[in-house]
């Protein structure tokens, strides 16, 4: 009997002892096939075979077949027997046929395409015969390395699936009652995929995180956008997945929220989820239904303003007592996630103490800044409270909304009028008036105020014909905005929140649906939302009965209009003999008043000159014209 192939003790890991018993065995079943002596000893307990078998399901005379290829892997000697046994050098290789004589525990089912052998695809056949049980078995090279106890990974699923790396917090207490929910499930034995929606992906990958931590899980994550979309691509993939997450003891994690809303993408998700054996976790913006499988689907809401004040407290440790009263504005405004938090405290933790809010504010304000450019333009604040140039009336009123952003924690939170009701604690206001009249940089000098940005909403990319996709985009902007880093500006917001109408078509019903779904989402809305329009009478009363305040921007009278050109000028600009009363007598708005003392300042320039009376009667020659009007000559009286 020939001696046991060998390993070198430094490169031999536990698992090759017990292995390489089990292939001596086997060694010997061959040579005592071969004597017409047959071996009637069973094969020695090998674990990394039997846990194979117990992971997927092989019966004792699969095991033996998974043995005998190992055997011709790491044992030179079988090759030759076989092939001896063969009576064909050539034929140095294992077979089904030589497996059903060898084994007396053969079974034919083995045959079957529905048997674990060939449903994980453990065996490669390379059909140099014309029938299966002649085909040359090969062992799959992961099932080997299994065997083996050497760390693999099957690299067909590579670009697709990844471990899921992320640094372990202590989750708050509202996500570790939901990771306790589905930690519980599954324990029970009733291993449905559970379905996590809401904005946050990190929160939810840190609760899939500590629920594999708690059911000794390794954790894998894919993305739903790169799921093959055809059954026979799909089909190999996720048998593949299966295997590997059996074989390793894993769940998978698939992020769903980049996730084409094509019936494509969503009919791969659903075929995926059936039948499965194993732990999954879906991350999702929205719910997403599924009617032919069982899915848990839980919320995941944005963490309460007490947990986010815990964590604020918690990650800044000594630092927060530093902040001396900075820290609540702070907590009201953005609406973080815990791993954003922590991120943002750890960034001021060398900073000196007179810059610690600061960096804060800015921090938050970046990673809270919403991915909405394709629907919404940044407007970069530039004007202050001096510039915006309006009655005292409205001043007034827009001094009272910035009071109340400020003041919402208190109110909202330590007054407890949060706990009364979610609904209406957002902030909405109306800005009506004419063309040019102060209403965009009223919303500017609000949005520098709060040191947020201002996103100007643009109607012709949110607005779509295809029914459902405006409110679709509505979402997507609101959804995005709720981490509080912007102010939503809705210019011309009369196209878009105009009056219902009496059904007489479907367009009608369509139009009046939209209208109904953003009353509901602006009263939902936590943050600042500013509407403005030309056409008050033109928006449907509801929104009018949900807007907090309402500012009308008059056109402006002549001590306005000299106001605003006095003040229309920067500091550097060269000016002379300007008459700020003789230019108020000009019968326009401000934003007129701008484009003249822009257009101005390029005839000075080009000039060779300081802007002068001249070349403001120039330039408002041409405003009027662009403006469909004719300059009086009161109107210009005096000035040359």
């Amino acid at each position: 009997m020939q001696q046991s192939t060998k390993v070198p003790p430094k490169t031999q890991p536990e698992t090759f002892t017990p292995l390489y018993a089990a292939i001596a065995w086997m060694r010997d079943r061959l040579m005592g096939y071969l004597d017409a002596q047959p071996l009637k000893t069973d094969p020695p307990d090998c674990p990394s075979l039997r846990q194979l078998s117990q992971r997927l399901g092989l019966s004792a005379f699969e095991a033996n077949v998974i043995l005998l290829c190992a055997a011709m892997e790491l044992d030179p000697h079988c090759l030759t027997l076989c092939g001896r046994i063969a009576g064909n050098p050539e034929q140095a290789y294992p077979t089904l046929a030589l497996a059903l004589q060898l084994f007396a525990n053969a079974t034919w089912d083995v045959l079957a395409p529905q048997r674990p052998l060939w449903q994980w695809k453990l065996l490669q056949t390379q059909a140099q015969q014309p029938t299966l049980t002649q085909a040359r078995l090969k062992l799959d090279p992961r099932i080997l390395c299994y065997l083996l106890g050497i760390q693999a990974f099957d690299p067909e699923l590579e670009p697709w699936v990844y471990p899921l790396v992320l640094e372990t917090i202590q989750l708050p207490l509202s996500h570790e009652t939901i990771a306790t929910q589905i930690q519980q499930t599954w324990q029970a034995g009733q291993l449905a995929a559970v379905q996590l929606c809401g904005s946050d992906l990190k929160a939810q990958q840190a609760i899939a995180q500590q629920i594999a931590t708690e059911l000794g899980f390794e954790i894998y994550t894919a993305a739903a956008i790169t799921l093959p979309t055809q059954p026979l691509e799909l089909y190999p993939l996720k048998q593949r997945w299966l295997r590997e997450a059996l074989l390793r003891r894993a769940m998978l994690l698939i992020n769903c929220h980049d996730l084409a809303t094509s019936p494509a993408h969503q009919s791969a998700i659903a075929y995926f989820l059936q039948n499965l054996p194993i732990p999954l976790i879906l991350c999702n913006n929205a719910r997403q239904h599924f009617s032919e499988q069982t899915v848990l689907t839980l919320d995941l809401p944005p963490l309460p303003h007490l947990e986010q004040q815990q964590l604020w407290w918690q990650y800044l440790g000594d630092r927060a007592a530093e902040l001396n009263g900075h820290l609540a504005p702070i907590v009201a405004q953005f609406n973080l996630g815990s791993h954003t938090i922590q991120a943002a405290c750890a960034t001021v933790q060398a900073a000196p103490i007179e810059d610690v809010s600061e960096q804060l504010w800015q921090y938050c304000r970046l990673q809270a800044r919403p991915a909405i450019e394709h629907l919404a333009q940044r407007i970069d604040c530039t004007a202050t409270w001096e510039d915006l140039i309006l009655p005292s009336r409205e001043k007034e009123i827009l001094g009272a909304i910035a009071g109340q952003v400020k003041q919402r924690a208190e109110v909202y939170q330590t007054w407890g009028f949060a706990g009364k009701s979610h609904r209406g604690l957002g902030i909405s206001a109306l800005f009506a008036g004419p063309s040019g009249t102060g209403k965009t940089m009223a919303a500017e000098v609000l949005a520098r105020e709060f040191k947020l940005d201002l996103y100007r909403i643009d109607l012709s990319a949110v607005s779509s014909k295809y029914i459902g996709e405006t409110e679709k985009n509505l979402r997507q902007i609101f959804d995005a905005a709720e981490s509080g880093g912007a102010v939503l500006l809705f210019d011309e917001a009369d196209a878009l929140f105009g009056k219902r109408t009496q059904v007489k078509d479907s367009h009608d019903r369509h139009a009046n649906l939209e209208v109904s779904y953003l009353l509901q989402r602006m009263e939902a809305y936590q943050g600042l939302a500013i509407l403005t329009t030309n056409l008050k009478e033109s928006l449907d009363q509801a929104f009018v009965r949900r807007l907090r305040f309402i500012v009308n921007f008059p056109y402006p009278n002549a001590e306005i209009r000299s106001q605003i050109w006095s003040r229309v000028f920067p500091e550097q600009a060269p000016t002379k003999g300007l008459d700020f009363e003789l230019l108020g007598q000009l019968d326009v708005t401000g934003g007129n008043i701008r484009a003249i003392a822009l257009n101005a300042a390029f005839f000075a320039s080009s000039a060779g000159e300081s802007i002068q009376m001249k070349h403001l009667l120039k330039a408002t020659r041409v405003e009027y014209t662009k403006m469909g009007r004719v300059l009086t000559s009161q109107e210009v009286q005096y000035w040359v």
